[in-house]
């Protein structure tokens, strides 16, 4: 049991290193389709969200892990 427990630890660490970003990441996807869902005519601004959103979230977590250590 112990094994199969660390095997599917190891198999879901690969997909998702640090939860925190896959929840933000998952979040501004949800925020981006709500926008361009529910405002008609924005999707541009949909467009404009994800792309200042991705690399936002991406410095704020390598800001945070460089901050642990």
């Amino acid at each position: 049991m112990t094994l199969l427990r660390t095997i599917l630890g190891e198999l879901i660490g690969l997909f998702v290193d640090d939860g925190n970003l896959a929840i933000l990441c998952v979040a501004l996807i949800a925020i981006a389709t709500a926008l361009a869902k529910l405002v008609p005519g924005s999707g541009i601004a949909a467009v404009v969200v994800l792309l200042v959103g991705c690399p936002a979230l991406l410095c704020f977590n390598v800001y945070r892990g460089t901050r642990k250590r």
